[in-house]
């Protein structure tokens, strides 16, 4: 199964401010979120690790 972190979660893990892992994300130099339904998105948290 895989666990699936939110925005707070990925900001307190990796340190990052909200803007930086959009900009990061549009630099393709970090994992990019999967959508979870309407507005809502998550990052897989093995990506984030493997990232870190």
């Amino acid at each position: 199964m895989h666990t699936i972190l939110r925005l707070p979660d990925v900001k307190r893990s990796t340190g990052l401010s909200h803007s930086t892992i959009y900009l990061r994300i549009a630099q393709s130099t970090f994992p990019k979120p999967v959508s979870l339904g309407g507005r809502a998105v998550g990052w897989l948290e093995a990506e984030v690790q493997q990232w870190l």
